[in-house]
């Protein structure tokens, strides 16, 4: 049986030394040119230091007009890519993996946070967002190219694509909110273009060894989980990834189609054919017992988002502490402190219910 202080290996980059991945946490830190904050630097250097196999950062814009949230990190400019080594060398440094993930909100951006309207595939009444020209869906992949490239000139291990949570590759993933007639969208294969496209480009332009993960979401935000299952195979199956990121919000629930249900969610992607590409699973994986459980059910790897948060040192303290369970919740802001986090993530996990105490 696994244990989850056993290392995992990569097609390409560097080993975790342990299962334990720290998820891309919206924190809010950063200054609002998306240049890196020593607070941000903190937090994520502290989880390092704290046993994280892997390190990753918040999702970080590669556009300007891609921001989806105050105090986010960029990788859209060569202006950050001071900040952005000087955090890659500090992970590697705690003997972390480095990975920066890479993102667009697309119609999700806050009309507050860019200029001009949100852009998205094709118009949406909604949001107010416009549809993409084709020529500005291919610069928006020459732009993650772009910025997956300053990544690897700041020294980090790998990127990840953020493809989940309705931000701008998964809405050209969706049928709901992809209508385009061109060749990114309309079937499965066309509407997957942009995602492969950027695949391609930095599979093409980034160092042989340089680590690639993709993360999805299976469900909800127009997705449909068969059509994801067909494109995580197909990521799988391509020689362009080192890992998947599944974004499940509930790791050991069953899917919310009624056709698929009789098993857990998770299960419909452990049981593709993987080669050698390595899944992780986030999702209420709280404490030992759950990641151990991730695991045992096919996963190589734990995503931990709210235990991480709570103790910085979580996968020291259960290596330690086969039987771990994380703080009670809420906890004070001095707590909070104490593990890291500046007054805004304080101020940003005070909008989550019962997290953080009056």
């Amino acid at each position: 049986m696994n244990s989850l202080s056993d290392s995992v290996s990569f097609i390409r980059g560097p080993a975790m030394k342990n299962r334990f991945m720290l998820a891309p946490l919206t924190n809010s830190q950063s200054h609002d040119d998306g240049s890196l904050s020593d607070e941000e630097f903190h937090w994520l250097t502290l989880r390092a230091r704290g046993g994280f196999g892997l390190t990753m950062t918040c999702a970080s814009h590669v556009q300007a007009n891609g921001r989806g949230f105050p105090g986010q990190l960029g990788v859209f400019s060569d202006e950050h890519l001071a900040g952005l080594t000087r955090l890659a060398s500090a992970i590697k440094a705690e003997g972390s993996v480095a990975v920066v993930q890479l993102h667009h909100a697309g119609m999700r951006a806050p009309r507050n946070l860019i200029e001009g309207p949100p852009v998205c595939p094709s118009d949406d009444v909604e949001t107010g967002a416009r549809a993409l020209t084709l020529a500005e869906v291919e610069q928006l992949a020459e732009d993650f190219i772009l910025a997956a490239i300053r990544a690897e000139r700041a020294g980090f291990d790998g990127v990840e694509l953020h493809s989940a949570h309705g931000y701008v590759i998964c809405q050209f993933l969706s049928a709901e909110f992809n209508h385009r007639t061109d060749r990114y969208g309309g079937s499965l294969e066309n509407r997957s273009r942009l995602l492969l496209d950027i695949l391609d480009g930095i599979r093409a332009r980034c160092r042989p060894d340089f680590m690639v993960g993709v993360r999805l979401s299976p469900e909800r935000f127009g997705m449909q989980l068969a059509e994801v299952r067909q494109v995580a195979q197909r990521l799988m199956s391509s020689g362009l990834v080192d890992f998947l990121d599944l974004s499940l919000w509930d790791a050991f629930k069953e899917p919310d189609q009624e056709e698929f249900q009789g098993r857990s969610l998770l299960s419909w992607f452990t049981d593709l054919e993987r080669g050698d590409v390595r899944i992780g699973a986030a999702g209420k994986i709280t404490n030992a017992a759950e990641a151990r459980r991730c695991v045992e059910a096919g996963a190589d790897f734990a995503v931990i988002g709210r235990s991480a948060i709570l103790h910085h040192d979580f996968p020291r303290r259960v290596a330690a502490d086969p039987e771990f369970e994380p703080t009670a919740l809420p906890v004070t802001r001095d707590y909070l402190r104490a593990e890291g986090l500046s007054r805004p993530f304080i101020a940003y996990m005070a909008t989550w219910k019962g997290f953080v105490a009056d």
